[in-house]
């Protein structure tokens, strides 16, 4: 899902369709596309393992994650629309296969968020909620991406279902952080970024249904960028105290899935800028800060996290490789001549 809004959106808008249709923009693409299909894989491969549910739906806050599979099938589709358009009949599989998935997860989000009321446990809950908001709008940006005319009144109302899951969401992560007590350092998730993120994917999906007044997209950028500056703020406190308290390595070195959640939306606010800048009536020094100096930021978290995951994968590899050395160990006879 990042590494797709990173190259469809952020890359795409700043080198130009040049640079997209190039060899090097194709080789993003199919990585993109490569990894979406070894996650499929992995997903089968749980099912058959009978771990899926313990994976992906026991924990109850959990269950949100799934709208990375619908957002993630959403910018694969578009992306191999967009690069191997002959073969448009393939995005518009994925597109229905997308939808019946969407109508899953938001089932089971619907039913979720009722569990989680009812029993007022809104103690755990962070910004992974707005994947529902993220996972509609993708579902927006598919469907007007591969069928041209996609009817309005089907826009209209996936707009409004994103938009009401996002005030929901909002509802319980400030029940959340104002009636439990909680540390920065501790409680302050990775995936509360997804509060600007939703709202940028929201803006963009009401610029590319074109039934939304440009006032109220200019109010939804204009939100998103406040909520932007203030979370990143607080984004910006916390790695002060976690520095203080940890120490640099245990603070900034250590990979976690969630931390791809920050260049997600940090693409998607630069996407959604890039897409609107010339109906922004801002100073043009915010406005130009943002597209000449913020995709060289997203650009650098993405490797950040690149280099981050691939040294995770290989320290669990080798400490998967000594814990069968050591059961190999233990298992094999050992006679003296």
């Amino acid at each position: 899902m990042a590494i797709g809004i990173v190259t469809q959106g952020v890359l795409l808008n700043y080198f130009g369709i040049q640079f997209f249709q190039h060899i090097f923009g194709k080789i993003l693409c199919i990585i993109n596309l490569s990894l979406w299909f070894a996650f499929i894989f992995s997903f089968f491969i749980a099912s058959l393992d009978g771990k899926f549910k313990d994976i992906h739906y026991s924990n109850v806050i959990n269950r949100f994650g799934i709208g990375t599979w619908v957002a993630g099938t959403s910018i694969s589709g578009i992306l191999f629309y967009k690069q191997f358009f002959h073969w448009g009949f393939i995005s518009e599989i994925i597109a229905f296969i997308n939808i019946v998935l969407w109508i899953i997860y938001i089932w089971i989000s619907v039913k979720t968020f009722i569990e989680i009321s009812r029993t007022k446990s809104y103690q755990n809950v962070h910004g992974i909620l707005l994947l529902t908001t993220v996972s509609t709008q993708s579902i927006v940006l598919l469907l007007n991406t591969v069928f041209k005319e996609f009817p309005d009144i089907f826009n209209l109302s996936l707009l409004i279902i994103g938009f009401c899951f996002y005030l929901v969401c909002v509802f319980f992560i400030l029940s959340r952080y104002i009636t439990h007590s909680w540390s920065i350092e501790m409680d302050w998730n990775n995936t509360n970024c997804i509060l600007h993120g939703a709202l940028s994917i929201s803006g963009i999906a009401c610029l590319v249904t074109g039934i939304i007044s440009m006032d109220i997209i200019r109010l939804i950028w204009r939100a998103a960028l406040i909520i932007f500056i203030a979370v990143e703020a607080v984004e910006l406190y916390r790695l002060f105290r976690r520095i203080k308290h940890y120490g640099f390595r245990e603070a900034i070195l250590i990979y976690d899935v969630t931390q791809w959640s920050r260049v997600f939306t940090f693409a998607m606010f630069y996407t959604f800028t890039s897409l609107f800048h010339t109906h922004l009536f801002i100073g043009s020094f915010v406005i130009d800060t943002i597209l000449k100096v913020g995709v060289w930021v997203v650009i650098i978290l993405l490797i950040i996290e690149l280099i981050l995951s691939l040294r995770d994968a290989i320290e669990t590899y080798k400490q998967s490789f000594r814990e069968i050395g050591k059961e190999n160990e233990v298992s094999t006879p050992y006679f003296k001549s």
